[in-house]
């Protein structure tokens, strides 16, 4: 039996998250401090303390779910269960491809929190705020979700960004296309399709001026080999070799997470049980609705690290 950390992307933002790791581990405040220490300013005070709408822009969602996935890393490590011989893979979801990376040891802690606080940054700066949307198609197979985002297109972008489940895709790009992609949708037969609240169009090619700064950014960091094999999500497969990371992570900036074939990936690899390291259960959701029998556990609280020690 193999199993695999996953850890969580935007959206498992949760005001709160990680203070009782932090106040019951010092290895988790740590975390905490080098990320404060990093960006030059308190994240933590804003993560546990502060307004949801303002941890939930982009560029303080990312560092913040990366420091709070990280930190349930090390308590697990203090605890007894060190990435390396508990996990056979890691993989993680949009940033959390960042959050894995750093839990296997490829890219320090400060220079994640500094590339995740720049990928926001590019990612919100490359589209002007109104110009791009995102949607969820729920009830619609992958094909049928690109063929609806080929026809909503009509001469802009509307792409396939999300492969979340086999229900649940993502199409990102110019509004009004992304609008028509709604209503093609739903006279396909999607069971809902709805515009989702977000503040750009991610993963797709309007955020090439996010990759072109993420390529600079990540050519000035050293990259070493993860301890053990990162599942990508521009590739859906396993990478162990340093050389190859900075080039996938731009690419991940304008293409697909494609979540539900990277699960497909490790089940074929014999993976049958995954901790969700990190901030809430969406990641955990999702692979249910793929690997039907598959064992998930989430590490984000004290009581979840306690649940594993039995």
């Amino acid at each position: 039996m193999a199993r695999a950390f996953v850890f969580p992307g935007q959206g498992a933002q949760a005001i709160g998250m990680g203070r009782d790791l932090a106040e019951a581990w010092p290895v988790a405040r740590a975390v905490f401090d080098e990320v404060d220490e990093a960006l030059g300013e308190k994240l933590s005070s804003l993560i546990w303390e502060g307004d949801i709408a303002e941890l939930t822009l982009t560029q303080n969602a990312q560092p913040a779910l990366m420091a709070t996935s990280i930190a349930a890393a090390r308590v697990l490590e203090a605890e007894g269960f060190p990435l390396l011989g508990t996990a056979d893979f890691v993989a993680g979801h949009s940033l959390g491809e960042y959050s894995a990376l750093c839990a296997a040891g490829s890219l320090s802690l400060s220079d994640t929190a500094r590339l995740l606080r720049l990928r926001g940054q590019a990612m919100q700066e490359a589209v002007p705020v109104g110009v791009g949307a995102m949607a969820a198609l729920l009830g619609l197979d992958f094909e049928t979700a690109t063929a609806v985002a080929a026809e909503a297109a009509q001469g802009e972008v509307c792409q396939a960004a999300n492969d979340n489940d086999p229900g649940q895709v993502v199409v990102s790009g110019h509004k009004a296309a992304v609008e028509r992609a709604v209503e093609i949708a739903k006279a396909k037969g999607a069971k809902r399709a709805l515009m989702l609240p977000v503040s750009a169009p991610f993963h797709c090619v309007l955020m090439q001026p996010a990759a072109a700064r993420m390529a600079e950014a990540l050519a000035a960091v050293v990259i070493s080999d993860p301890v053990v094999p990162v599942v990508v999500n521009v590739r859906a497969e396993a990478v162990t070799e340093s050389r190859l990371i900075a080039d996938l992570l731009v690419a991940q900036v304008t293409g697909s997470v494609r979540w539900r074939e990277s699960v497909q990936w490790m089940e074929r690899a014999g993976v049958s049980e995954y901790w969700e390291i990190g901030s809430g259960k969406a990641l955990s959701g999702m692979i249910r609705r793929i690997q039907k029998e598959a064992l998930c556990k989430a590490v984000g609280t004290p009581a979840d690290v306690a649940a594993l020690k039995g």
